[in-house]
């Protein structure tokens, strides 16, 4: 079997496939560089999008290619169960297979097609820009398939975790006997040369991770750039942190059952619960054998048992173990857990209460090198206030990744910069990082800019005067000139992101308005009460208060899905409302495309015409035509603002927006939301999302809405005096 056969095979059983294909696949499929893969497979893949329509023809093509190659798939095959137990080899160096005689005939996709070995011997002119446009969508198709792995892995990952105990997984990674080898020790990290790989992904390649004990990174770079990737390398110790530093990361929520939250938090601290039931035993033991009286059998028994419970005891002063309940309680109240919520069982509370719980237990244990992922994602502008405060006099190492800029100012001592597979450091908080950044990028283009300018003029002299017998020399000094210039690179441009919502007609106030409004789901349980809220399309209003106190029900009332139990609410028959639930991203339809999901909620048009809207939102190229399930929390979030936008809404009511933006998607909403013209209400906890957005700040609490006379700022502060003025 050859790949001329493969060829014509193609060619006879698929007419009108496109050359490029049919060459691709001929080399691919004899190719012994692709023996660990399921060519037929990926083959299939490849040729059913020129096969619409033709399903019984491709059924047919796949299995005379089945037959055709039968013989040298189980030659494959045998080839690998041989090998299977010989040892392998690292090479010195990698070796870039495009630029030595090594490759075969196949196609580089990853170096770009070889347009000059597919033509080979073909007198027949080629177009250039049709091979190139369907090179992409190759590309395309293989790397969507990639993703599409990477993310079935990691779904097999975190089912993995979660098999496991919180304990299990805490005694794996931070042993009970590392705390006895920790003293004296250094709680520096410095690894200068890591990789960090997520399947076939390269997230870090020789990447320096430097972080100084009892520092505050906060870690940042764009949505998918590896970051929770990173973290969860080193909390499995995948990353070499040294043994002796202890680590928690807090990612999952807790587990319901029907533990107490203080309890829940007070058995967060392995070492402390597994000390004090040793305290325990121990203490039964001694008792035990103390009255046996003085017989001399039992006194080397007592001496080595109290000698181990001094040991215990010790290990627990250490750790300030008796003031764990109060410890505990503490933290607990500053996240919003009232007394009698502390007492409830865990399995009582919803998703973002149990990652605030998380959050409380992590706080309680203390590790050497705390890792939070977006930990601003799941708490109030109340808790906000309270975590920037207390993290800021957090004693060990923190590692946090977070797009809130306020949050970062708050609380980092250093940025780490993740992109290009790297990791860069800037001395303090986000607002100096990004003064030194762009301060650095100028400069660099400057640079850049001058030489390229230098390396311009040089060449003109040499292309002018290179063979003139009178200027040849110097024409040769300036050749020797322009190689011993430095390589430089152009710096990176930073991608801007643009978001756009239609503009709305104008009609006629009121708009939307809540007269001595009052809700209940049972009248003697009022939850509003006397509500007073004016909505026009100038409005620019953001809703702060703490979880529980009634802002969802507000927007639900606005909404119309909850009807007042007393006052009078006032709609206009024209108006559009667009909502975006803080849990909005979860109601999209995984196994749908973006294209496929816009068109079952807005069906009517071209699918050019819904890709083109996703790209209003950054959902571009192929993006649009991947599952849904497949796309990162940013990517899914902009697919939700575009359906959002579908309604043309003349009010927006945007409850926690910007969980899942990174900064570049969180600057392009702030922007479209300034610029549109209607009316835009938000609940967020994100300092400068609010301040960039709301012209108003009403706080929902003690049953009612209130305009604020300041700023969130002021509004913070006040909440962090009055939980520290508690007893």
């Amino acid at each position: 079997m050859s790949s001329e056969d493969i060829a014509e095979e193609i060619r006879n059983t698929l007419p009108g496939t496109e050359e490029i294909i049919v060459q691709y696949l001929a080399g691919y499929l004899v190719d012994d560089a692709c023996e660990d893969e399921d060519v037929l497979l990926i083959a299939r893949e490849i040729l059913a999008s020129v096969a619409r329509g033709k399903e019984d023809a491709l059924q047919r093509l796949m299995t005379r290619l089945g037959d055709l190659m039968e013989d040298t798939l189980r030659a494959r095959e045998a080839k690998k169960a041989s090998a299977s137990g010989s040892t392998l080899v690292k090479l010195d160096k990698a070796v870039e297979m495009s630029k030595t005689g090594a490759m075969s005939g196949t196609i580089a996709l990853s170096e770009g097609v070889d347009l000059e070995s597919i033509n080979k011997g073909k007198a027949s002119k080629v177009d250039i820009k049709k091979l190139e446009k369907q090179e992409a969508k190759l590309k395309a198709k293989i790397e969507k398939r990639s993703r599409r792995d990477l993310y079935e892995g990691s779904k097999l990952l975190d089912q993995q975790r979660k098999q496991q105990t919180y304990e299990e997984m805490f005694m794996k990674v931070n042993p009970l006997e590392s705390a006895a080898a920790a003293k004296n020790k250094s709680k520096d990290i410095h690894l200068p040369n890591i990789d960090v790989n997520f399947g076939s992904n390269r997230i870090l390649s020789g990447a320096s991770l430097t972080l100084a004990h009892g520092r505050r990174y906060g870690l940042i770079g764009r949505n998918g750039v590896g970051k929770s990737t990173l973290l969860r390398h080193i909390a499995m110790r995948e990353v070499p942190i040294p043994a002796h530093i202890t680590i928690l990361f807090v990612e999952q929520e807790v587990m319901g059952d029907d533990t107490t939250a203080l309890d829940s938090v007070l058995k967060a601290d392995v070492w402390r619960d597994h000390l004090m039931k040793q305290e325990a035993e121990l203490n039964a033991k001694l008792t035990e054998l103390e009255s046996e009286g003085d017989d001399k059998r039992f006194e080397d028994a007592r001496e080595e048992t109290s000698t181990r419970l001094a040991e215990v005891h010790a290990r627990l002063a250490e750790m300030e173990a008796e003031t764990g309940p109060s410890r505990a309680a503490a933290l607990l109240a500053g996240l919003g857990f009232s007394e009698e919520d502390q007492k409830r069982t865990t399995k009582s509370f919803s998703g973002g209460w149990r990652m605030r719980l998380a959050l409380a237990r992590a706080l309680f244990v203390k590790p050497a090198l705390l890792l939070l992922d977006e930990p601003t994602n799941h708490i109030d502008l109340n808790a906000l206030a309270w975590l920037e405060d207390y993290l800021q006099t957090w004693p060990g190492t923190l590692l946090v990744v977070s797009h809130d800029r306020a949050f970062l100012d708050a609380v980092a001592t250093d940025i780490v910069h993740m992109h290009s597979g790297r990791l860069d450091y800037f001395k303090g908080n986000f607002t100096q990082f990004y003064a030194t950044k762009s301060e650095r990028d100028r400069n660099l283009r400057k640079e850049y800019d001058a030489q390229m300018e230098y390396r311009k003029h040089l060449q003109a002299f040499i292309d002018r005067w290179r063979y003139n017998a009178n200027r040849a020399a110097q024409a040769q000094m300036k050749i020797k000139i322009l190689e011993k210039l430095p390589d430089l690179q152009p710096p990176e441009e930073e991608e801007k992101e643009k978001f756009r919502f239609p503009e709305t007609e104008k009609i006629s106030p009121p708009l939307l308005q809540l007269n001595e409004v009052s809700f209940g789901y049972t009248p003697d349980k009022v939850i509003l009460k006397g509500i007073n809220f004016d909505v026009g399309l100038d409005s620019r209003i953001a809703i702060v208060g703490a979880n529980g106190a009634g802002k969802s029900t507000l927007i639900k009332l606005l909404t119309g899905e909850l009807q007042p139990l007393a006052g009078h609410l006032t709609r206009n028959g024209r108006l559009r409302v667009g909502y975006f639930a803080q849990h909005h991203v979860d109601t999209l339809t995984p196994t749908m495309t973006p294209v496929q999901f816009l068109a079952s909620r807005f069906p009517g048009k071209t699918e050019q015409e819904y890709r083109s809207h996703l790209g209003n939102f950054q959902i571009s190229g192929m993006t649009g035509l991947q599952l849904i399930g497949t796309l990162s929390g940013g990517q899914k979030s902009r697919v939700a603002f575009s359906l959002l936008s579908l309604q043309r809404p003349h009010v927006l009511l945007l409850d926690e927006p910007t969980n899942h933006l990174d900064m570049e998607g969180l600057d392009a909403l702030v922007a479209a939301l300034t610029s549109w013209n209607g009316g835009v209400i938000i609940i967020s906890h994100d300092e400068r999302f609010i301040t960039s957005v709301a012209k108003e700040l009403w706080v929902c609490g003690d049953g009612t809405v209130r305009k604020f006379p300041g700023d969130v700022q002021s509004y913070k502060k006040l909440i962090v005096s009055n939980v520290k003025a508690k007893p």
